[in-house]
């Protein structure tokens, strides 16, 4: 697990490597055990690359780069490919030889063997950067940037005047000094719609995210051609979508479910490091937990408890912890602890988000009990069906359908109505989603997006001048102008083409799951020098789910129900019958409490940046809301983020 950098086109090779030890620097939390730089390069000027590296296979031989036999392809690799040693085989009977006993290396023996198909044979989370000196792939040297089909790993990237700079961490672009301190405006109203910023943008201006499943290529002489992102992955193209054999009904799916969550769990422990497994009382830890156990026997797992509060979970974990036979240790946090380390919690962000926190406190948890690795159970409700938005989002689709013939005269009359009967039958930040599905149906690309709102687009209105563009289209098809807006639309186009309950899991995964779960995962755990490792996610089970039709995926009345039916026997029934339970922290006490003059302060003095684009008036008045119960603690707790976010990187 590392973080990776690299700068091209460069002015000369002195401040390539300037701008790489730069962004290598600024992320040596990411990587504390080593450092790696390719620079000076003759048969490249102007380029240079590096990586700061967590040592977790090949302790002693996994130094980047990595370099093939003839020294032409070098690869800086972020990640873990669990089936590096199957394609260690198949390549060594090819004529390659290694040199390591890294997953790393893998990659440039199968880029000599299948080309960019490689990408086809790794099973992982990765993000990569390799450099080709050959002359017979491409006329000149080129650079291959690509990320894994679920973007587990990040990889950031710029063009400027300057260059082209890429990273792990967006933080790592701005220590290049080749991308301006500047604030998007485009990635602001996706933050504030969403709790986090939309892939593929970033909230600096000009900075972008390579999209999960994408890959870029860099001709390295011209920096003239703009290089353009990619797919490489799609899943209704996959061994699972074309094998006429995969199952259709539900007890054939059950039972090709268990085998694959048994060998995604087995893969995600390969490591030569202990490994460990976050604990709460939920079923997709708990999933995680059984099938780790039956593998490893005595595995450590861990819990982050607040006692003496109706949050803590760490009763319910103690109970499966007791059932799996797994070491458990309870790490309490206290209040008093985490005002303490909050403002390391907030730094900790690559980008602000509203979640994030949350998932901060438990990597340092897991660090606590001296775990370098930690298994998660991130996926399973993306996968599974056991999110809310799975119910919601049919309900809102013919509420859309219906508003879309009703004129906008009579929808927005109507409006206080709708709001009212919809209040009378739920929270009142639900209400308003559903109220602004009726009111502005054409808003956002499908119903599913008004069931993830943070702020609805009629609420946006009073807290700054929204930016809703659609991406340029060249004749040839490729997007000119990345938009948050242009991924959401292309996701929305893929999922109707699928099942309803399939075309939800796939909005999820692609946007809520890509763009708030999985990069919030990546930079606080790697604050804390932790790999967290996503069994759930694996690719061949995630193809087989994506494969499989509703009907063999739900049973009516039961959440969850291919997942609890492939754990039936491995863990007591009165476990597998619990409510879902979310996990976050006591936000709400705390912000009426020991937090209160901290968000008070910073809502009084907005940082710069951010002050130029948000109303002072509509920041206060989400903050009185939230003090009058009117609103949850999400909205103005990613308001004190987003400012405090702002304020460190954007000043």
């Amino acid at each position: 697990m590392c973080g990776i950098c690299g700068f091209a086109y460069a002015s000369d090779s002195d401040d390539a490597e300037r701008r790489v030890r730069a962004m290598a620097g600024a992320m040596q939390h990411r990587g504390p055990d080593d450092e790696g730089f390719l620079v000076r390069e003759p048969r490249a000027p102007g380029v240079a690359l590096g990586m700061r590296r967590l040592s977790i296979i090949d302790l002693a031989g996994g130094h980047q780069p990595v370099w093939n036999e003839s020294r032409d392809i070098a690869v800086f690799f972020n990640g873990e490919l669990y089936n590096y040693r199957e394609l260690r085989e198949r390549l060594q009977m090819s004529g390659h030889r290694f040199l390591t006993q890294s997953d790393t290396e893998t990659l440039v023996h199968g880029w000599e063997e299948w080309g960019e198909d490689l990408l086809d044979e790794l099973r992982g989370m990765f993000a990569f950067a390799l450099l080709d000196l050959r002359k017979h792939f491409a006329t000149v040297p080129v650079i291959f940037l690509a990320r894994d089909p679920l973007g587990i790993k990040p990889l950031y990237y710029a063009q400027t005047t300057e260059g082209f700079a890429f990273a792990s961490e967006l933080r790592a672009l701005l220590a290049s000094s080749a991308v301006a301190r500047s604030l998007s405006a485009d990635a602001l109203t996706s933050y504030l719609l969403f709790g986090s910023v939309s892939e593929p943008l970033t909230l600096v201006e000009c900075a972008f995210s390579l999209p999960p499943g994408h890959r870029l290529l860099l001709h390295l002489p011209d920096r003239r051609k703009v290089p353009r992102a990619r797919p490489w992955w799609d899943p209704a193209r996959s061994a699972s979508a074309r094998d006429p054999k995969r199952p259709c009904d539900f007890s054939t799916a059950v039972r090709r479910t268990r085998e694959l969550l048994k060998d995604a769990v087995r893969a995600h422990l390969i490591a030569d490091v202990p490994v460990g497994l976050f604990l709460s009382s939920g079923l997709d830890s708990s999933a995680v937990a059984a099938f780790a156990a039956r593998t490893q026997e005595r595995i450590q797992s861990f819990t982050l408890s607040f006692p003496d509060t109706p949050y803590d979970e760490a009763p319910l974990a103690r109970q499966v912890a007791e059932a799996t036979g797994t070491r458990h240790v309870e790490v309490p946090l206290k209040g008093t602890d985490m005002l303490m380390r909050l403002d390391e919690a907030v730094s900790a962000l690559d980008q602000p988000t509203m979640d994030g926190i949350n998932t901060y406190f438990v990597s340092w948890a897991a660090r606590q009990v001296g775990l370098k690795v930690a298994l998660s159970g991130l996926g399973g409700d993306e996968l599974f069906v056991g999110y809310s938005t799975f119910v919601d989002t049919p309900k809102l689709r013919r509420l859309e359908v219906v508003s879309r013939f009703v004129p906008d005269a009579f929808r927005r009359i109507t409006y206080p109505l709708v709001s009212s009967i919809l209040a009378r039958r739920g929270t009142a930040d639900a209400a308003r989603k559903a109220s602004d599905a009726w009111l502005v149906p054409n808003t956002l690309p499908h119903p599913y997006f008004f069931t993830r709102l943070l702020f609805p687009p009629s609420e946006l209105l009073r807290l700054t001048e929204p930016c809703l563009r659609s991406s340029a289209i060249a004749a040839d098809g490729v997007t000119l102008d990345p938009t948050w807006m242009a991924w959401l639309e292309r996701a929305s186009d893929q999922a109707r083409e699928l099942e309803p309950i399939a075309g939800i899991s796939w909005l999820e995964m692609r946007t809520y799951m890509a763009s708030t779960l999985l990069r919030d995962t990546d930079s606080v755990s790697m604050a804390c020098s932790l790999e967290v490792r996503v069994p759930l996610l694996d690719t061949p089970l995630v193809e087989f789910m994506c494969a499989l039709p509703d009907v063999a995926r739900v049973r009516p009345e039961r959440p969850k129900a291919l997942l609890r039916a492939a754990l039936e026997g491995m863990l007591p029934a009165e476990l597998m019958q619990r409510k879902k339970r979310t996990f976050t922290l006591p936000w709400e006490d705390w912000m009426r409490t020991s937090l209160r003059p901290r968000l008070e302060s910073s809502f009084a003095n907005l940082a710069a940046p951010l002050a130029a684009h948000l109303y002072s008036a509509g920041v206060q008045n989400v903050w009185n809301n939230f003090l009058q119960g009117q609103t949850n603690w999400s909205r103005p707790w990613s308001l004190y983020v987003l400012n405090e976010w702002c304020r460190r990187h954007l000043v």
